[in-house]
């Protein structure tokens, strides 16, 4: 399989903190300027691209959780993929 194939990867971070909101928005500053085509939604941030784009900027998003002085924090990763690449349009299509 071609590893320039377009997969869609959903992140999660889950800051350990009073207030995780500034938190958040640092991470999901992180995934936009990584460049990858991505859109806010109220659980995740969905992110379509290369698999190996779209998990630097995920981890970019969870290390920025401990550049804002996060002790503690978990990310959730969601994968879709397939031989032929997967897409954020092709998923939504039948709902627009």
């Amino acid at each position: 399989m071609s590893s320039s194939r377009t997969t869609v990867v959903g992140v999660q971070v889950l800051p350990f903190v009073n207030d995780p909101y500034p938190v958040v928005d640092k991470a999901i500053a992180a995934i936009q300027t990584s460049g990858i085509r991505c859109i806010v939604t109220p659980m995740e941030t969905v992110m379509e691209g290369p698999l190996e784009d779209c998990l630097k900027a995920a981890q970019a998003a969870h290390e920025a959780c401990f550049d804002a002085g996060v002790q503690k924090a978990v990310t959730i990763i969601k994968i879709s993929d397939a031989v032929n690449g997967s897409t954020i349009d092709d998923k939504l299509a039948k709902y627009r």
